[in-house]
C-alpha cells in the first residue's frame, strides 16, 4: 500500500457533484423503510466483507464493528490499495473518534462531500449514519469508475444493464428496484457473460424466489460475489432497496468486467482476422485464376505451334476456321480474364498496404509478369500460326495446281508413246520395195522430228515433279515413279529410234525412189500437228491468279496467241495444197496410191478436225480468263472496302488511346465523378464493337477468297485486333486505379483535397505524362511536398514506392505512401495486446481460450496457423500468439 500522506493531497474532482446529488438524496431520505434498512445492512455488510477478507478479518454488525475506526481504516486501505494515517491503538472514545475522523479525512481528500456525518455519529453506532457512510464509500470507489457513453455512474451502469439483458425475454431493466424482484434480470446478467451457469429457458417469471436463489448461489460459488440479499426480503418488499440493488449489481459489473475487455480484445482480433481471410481469399482466388490462365496457355500453345502439314487446301482452310473460332470465341473471354487478373492483383495489393500487411507475393511463375511473359509468347505463336496457314495454303494450291498439270501432261505424253515401241521394233523394211524403203525411211525421219518435239515435254514432265518434291507434295512417291517411267521409257524410245534409223539408212543404199512430195507433207505435217496439240494443251492449261495485273497478262498472252491463228491458217492451207498436188500428180500420171500417205499417220482430216477443234477452244478460254477478270475485280473491291473500314477502325483506337492517356493523366472532378465518367467512357468505347464485328466479318470474306496482300491499307485484322484488345485493357487498368484511389481516400481518411493536390504535383514532375515518374522526378516531388532527403531517406521511400526496383513509381504508389505517412492503422503491437488480454495476460493462449473467445471460423483459423508456444513457462497445448501477430503484419512491424 502507498503512504496515505504521500496520496493525501490527491483528489478526483470529476464527477463529484454527481455523486454528490446521489448523496443527498441519500440525506434527504434518512428516515429510511425497515425493510430497506434490513436490506442495506445485509448487502453494505456482505460489501464490505468481500474486501475485509482480503486483510485476513471481517465484521458482524456493521454499526458496532466500525466504531473504533480500525475496521473502517483497513477497509479503506484495501479498497484504495493507499496507506492511511497510522491509527491510534487506545481505547478511550478520542481515539475512536480521532480514528474515524482519519478515515472521513480521507474519503474527503478523495473529492467526496460528507453531508451530515461525524465521527460522533459512528463512534456512537449510529446506524442510519453507518449505512449512509457505507453507501459514500461503494460510491466512490465501487461506482464512480462505472461509465458508459459519458453518462453518470447510475445511469452509466442501469445502460450497461439494459444492453446485457436486451436479448433476454421478460427482462426489461429500467431501474434498481422492481425491475430486479422476479430474478431473472440477474440470471440473465450471468448468462449473458458464463452461459455454462445458468440454464435461462428452464427459468420461470412466475417463480421470483427460486431465480434470484439461484443468480445469488451461482455468483457466490462460480463468480467470487457474496450473497448480499435473501430472495425473500426482495420478494416480500414492495419495491426493494435501489442503493442494495446498485451495490449489489455494481459487483456484477466489476466481475465481468474484464470479460467486457476480453471481448474488446477479441473483437479487435476479429476484424484483423478477417481482413486477414479475406485477403488470403483474394490471394486464393488470384492463384486459382492465375493457374487456369496459364494452364489454358500452356494447352494453347502447342496447338499454334503445331505445324503438321496437311494433304489439300480444303484441310488447311478448315484449321484456318478452327483458328477464326480460337480468335473469335475462345480468345476474346481469357482476354478479359487475364484484365480481371491483373485488376484483382492490384486490388489486392492495395487493401494489403492500406491494412499494414505485407505485400502478396504469387508462387513461383504465377506473377503478373509471368502471366504477360506466357501472353506474349501465345501472341507470338498465334501470329506465326496464322502466316503458316496462309502459306501452307498458298504452297497447297500451288501443289494441287502443279499435281494436275504433271497428270495431264504425263497423260498426253503417255497417249503419245503408246504404242511407238512396238513400231519401231518392227523390222517391215526388210521385205520392202525400195520406194517402200524410201517411205519408211523418211517416215522414220519424220517420227525423228516429231519425237524431238516432244523433248520439251517430257522436259516439263521432269521439271514439275521436281517443283513437286521441293515443294514436299504428300503424293510425291507416285510422281516420281509415273516420272521416272516417263524418263526410262523416253530413253528406251532415244534408242530404239536410233537403231531404226541406222536400219533403214542401210537399206536405202539398196532403194532408190521416194515419194518426196509425201515428205514434203509429213515434215510439214508433223510440226504443225504438234503445234496444234501445244496449242490445245495451253488453251486447257489451268491457272492460277491473286490480283488483276497476273489475269490481264494472261488476257494479254491470250490474246497474242489469237493474233498467231491467221498465219497458222495459212500453213494449214499449204499444207493441204501439198496433198492436192499429190493427188492431182496421181490422177495425171495414172498413179495408184495407197490409202494413206506411208510417212505419216497424220492425215489432212485429223489436221483439220484438230484445227476445228483448236478454235472451239479458243471462245471458252476467252470466257475463262473474263470470269477470272471479274473475280479479280471482285477481290480488288474486297480489299477496298475492308482497307476503308480498317483504316477508321485503325484511327478510332488510334484516337482513343491517345485520349485514355490525356484522361489518366488529367483527371477532374471528384473521384466517383471521375469513376462514373471513366465508365461512361467504357459503355461509349464498348458501343463501338459493332464496327469492329463488321470489320471481322469482311476479314473473313478476304480470307474465304484467298486474298492474302493488300495494298490500300498498312493495317492487318491482328493489328487492329491487338490494338483494340489494348485499348480495352488501358480503359479498365485506368477505371480499376481510380477506384483503388478511392479505396486509399476512404480508408486513411483522404481528403478528396488532398488528393488533388497530390495529383497536381505528381502531374507537374510527369515530365513525360506517362503516369510513371522516373526516381530523379520523384526525388523533386518529394522535395517540393517538403521532405528533407538524405540518400538513405530516399532509399527507404523508394524500397517502399518502387518494390520491385523497375525504376518508376506510379501515382497509385505515390499516395499510398503519403497516405502510410499521415495516417495511423492498426499494428503488430495492437493485436498482441489484444491477445494478451484474451489470453489473462500469459505469453501464450490457448486452443481453448481462443474457442472461448472468437467465433467458431475465426478460433480454428488461428489455432491451425499458431506456433506451438515453447517458452520456459509453456503449459500443455499452449500457442505462439506473437509470432502469429508478427506474421500478420510482417517483421518490420515489429
Amino acid at each position: 500500500m502507498v503512504d496515505y500522506h504521500a496520496a493525501n493531497n490527491q483528489s478526483s474532482t470529476e464527477g463529484v457533484q454527481i455523486y454528490m446529488e446521489q448523496e443527498n438524496d441519500w440525506d434527504r431520505d434518512l428516515l429510511l423503510d425497515p425493510a430497506w434498512e434490513k436490506q442495506q445492512r445485509k448487502t453494505f455488510t456482505a460489501w464490505c466483507n468481500s474486501h475485509l477478507r482480503k486483510s485476513g478479518t471481517q465484521i458482524e454488525s456493521i454499526e458496532e464493528d466500525f466504531r473504533d475506526g480500525l475496521k473502517l481504516m483497513l477497509l479503506l486501505e484495501t479498497i484504495s490499495g493507499e496507506r492511511l494515517a497510522k491509527p491510534e491503538r487506545g481505547k478511550m472514545r478520542v481515539h475512536k473518534i480521532n480514528n474515524v475522523n482519519k478515515a472521513l479525512d480521507f474519503i474527503a481528500g478523495k473529492g467526496v462531500k460528507l453531508v451530515s456525518i461525524g465521527a460522533e455519529e459512528i463512534v456512537d453506532g449510529n446506524a442510519k449514519m453507518t449505512l449512509g457512510m457505507i453507501w459514500t464509500i461503494i460510491l466512490r470507489f465501487a461506482i464512480q469508475d462505472i461509465s458508459v457513453e459519458e453518462t453518470s455512474a447510475k445511469e452509466g451502469l442501469l445502460l450497461w444493464c439494459q444492453r446485457k439483458t436486451a436479448p433476454y425475454k421478460n427482462v426489461n431493466v429500467q431501474n434498481f428496484h422492481i425491475s430486479w424482484k422476479d430474478g431473472l434480470a440477474f440470471n440473465a446478467l450471468i448468462h449473458r457473460h458464463r452461459p455454462d451457469l445458468i440454464d435461462y429457458d428452464s427459468l420461470r417469471k412466475d417463480d421470483p424466489v427460486t431465480n434470484l436463489n439461484n443468480a445469488f448461489e451461482v455468483a457466490e460459488k462460480h463468480l467470487d460475489i457474496p450473497k448480499m440479499l435473501d430472495a425473500e426480503d426482495i420478494v416480500g418488499t414492495l419495491r426493494p432497496d435501489e442503493k442494495a440493488i446498485m451495490t449489489y449489481v455494481s459487483c456484477f459489473y466489476h466481475a465481468f468486467s474484464g470479460a467486457q475487455k476480453a471481448e474488446t480484445a477479441a473483437n479487435r482480433i476479429c476484424k484483423v482476422l478477417a481482413v486477414n481471410q479475406e485477403n488470403e481469399q483474394m490471394m486464393e482466388d488470384y492463384e486459382k485464376l492465375a493457374s487456369e490462365l496459364l494452364e489454358w496457355i500452356r494447352r494453347t500453345i502447342p496447338w499454334l505451334e503445331n505445324r503438321t502439314q496437311e494433304k489439300t487446301v480444303t484441310d488447311m482452310q478448315a484449321k484456318q476456321e478452327d483458328f477464326r473460332d480460337y480468335r473469335c470465341v475462345h480468345k476474346p473471354p481469357k482476354v478479359q480474364e487475364k484484365c480481371q487478373l491483373e485488376i484483382s492483383f492490384n486490388t489486392l495489393q492495395t487493401k494489403l498496404r492500406l491494412s499494414n500487411r505485407p505485400a502478396f507475393m504469387p508462387s513461383e511463375g504465377r506473377m503478373v509478369s509471368d502471366i504477360n511473359g506466357a501472353w506474349y509468347t501465345l501472341e507470338g505463336a498465334e501470329k506465326g500460326y496464322e502466316e503458316w496457314i496462309l502459306s501452307e495454303i498458298r504452297r497447297l494450291e500451288r501443289l494441287e495446281h502443279l499435281a494436275e498439270k504433271f497428270h495431264q501432261k504425263s497423260k498426253i505424253h503417255e497417249s503419245w508413246t503408246d504404242g511407238k515401241e512396238a513400231m519401231l521394233t518392227q523390222k517391215d523394211y526388210e521385205t520392202c520395195t525400195l520406194s517402200e524403203v524410201k517411205a519408211l525411211l523418211r517416215k522414220h525421219e519424220a517420227f525423228e522430228s516429231d519425237l524431238a518435239a516432244h523433248q520439251d515435254r517430257v522436259e516439263q514432265i521432269a521439271a514439275i515433279a521436281q517443283e513437286l518434291n521441293e515443294l514436299d507434295y504428300y503424293d510425291s512417291a507416285s510422281v516420281n515413279a509415273r516420272c521416272q517411267k516417263i524418263c526410262d521409257q523416253w530413253d528406251s524410245l532415244g534408242a530404239l529410234t536410233q537403231n531404226r534409223k541406222e536400219s533403214l539408212e542401210r537399206t536405202e543404199k539398196q532403194l532408190e525412189s521416194i515419194d518426196e512430195l509425201y515428205l514434203e507433207y509429213a515434215k510439214r505435217a508433223a510440226p504443225f500437228n504438234n503445234w496444234m496439240e501445244g496449242a490445245m494443251e495451253d488453251l486447257q492449261d489451268m491457272f492460277i491468279v491473286h490480283n488483276i495485273e497476273e489475269i490481264q497478262g494472261l488476257i494479254t498472252a491470250h490474246e497474242q496467241f489469237k493474233s498467231t491463228l491467221a498465219e497458222a491458217n495459212k500453213e494449214r492451207e499449204a499444207i493441204q495444197a501439198i496433198q492436192a498436188e499429190v493427188q492431182k500428180i496421181a490422177q495425171s500420171n495414172g498413179i495408184k496410191l495407197s490409202a494413206a500417205n506411208p510417212y505419216t499417220t497424220i492425215t489432212p482430216q485429223s489436221i483439220d478436225s484438230k484445227w476445228e477443234k483448236a478454235m472451239g477452244m479458243v471462245p471458252l478460254r476467252d470466257t475463262a480468263l473474263q470470269e477470272e477478270l471479274n473475280k479479280q475485280n471482285n477481290n480488288d473491291s474486297l480489299r477496298a472496302k475492308f482497307a476503308t473500314q480498317a483504316n477508321t477502325v485503325g484511327a478510332y483506337i488510334q484516337a482513343k488511346m491517345e485520349e485514355i492517356g490525356r484522361i489518366s493523366i488529367e483527371m477532374n472532378g471528384t473521384l466517383e465523378d471521375q469513376l462514373t465518367n471513366l465508365r461512361d467512357y467504357q459503355t461509349s468505347i464498348m458501343s463501338y464493337m459493332p464496327e469492329i464485328n463488321t470489320l471481322e466479318g469482311s476479314h473473313q470474306l478476304i480470307q474465304e477468297a484467298l486474298i492474302f496482300d493488300n495494298q490500300y491499307t498498312s493495317y492487318t485484322m491482328e493489328h487492329l485486333r491487338v490494338g483494340w484488345e489494348q485499348l480495352l485493357t488501358t480503359i479498365a487498368r485506368t477505371i480499376n486505379e481510380v477506384e483503388n484511389q478511392i479505396l486509399t481516400r476512404d480508408a486513411k481518411g483522404i481528403s478528396q483535397e488532398q488528393l488533388y493536390e497530390y495529383r497536381a504535383s505528381f502531374n507537374h514532375f510527369d515530365k513525360k505524362r506517362s503516369g510513371l515518374m522516373v526516381s530523379e522526378d520523384f526525388r523533386a516531388l518529394l522535395i517540393s511536398t517538403g521532405y528533407s532527403l538524405g540518400d538513405s531517406e530516399f532509399a527507404r521511400i523508394m524500397s517502399i514506392v518502387d518494390p520491385n526496383n523497375s525504376g518508376a513509381v506510379t501515382f497509385q504508389a505515390f499516395i499510398d505512401f503519403m497516405s502510410r505517412e499521415t495516417t495511423d492503422t492498426d499494428t503488430a503491437d495492437q493485436v498482441i495486446a489484444s491477445f494478451k488480454i484474451l489470453a489473462a495476460d500469459k505469453t501464450f493462449i490457448t486452443a481453448e481460450e481462443l474457442r472461448r473467445e472468437l467465433p467458431p471460423d475465426q478460433a480454428e483459423y488461428c489455432i491451425a496457423r499458431m506456433a506451438p508456444y515453447t517458452g520456459p513457462d509453456a503449459a500443455p497445448g499452449a500457442l505462439d500468439y506473437m509470432s502469429f501477430s508478427t506474421a500478420l503484419y510482417g517483421e518490420s512491424d515489429l
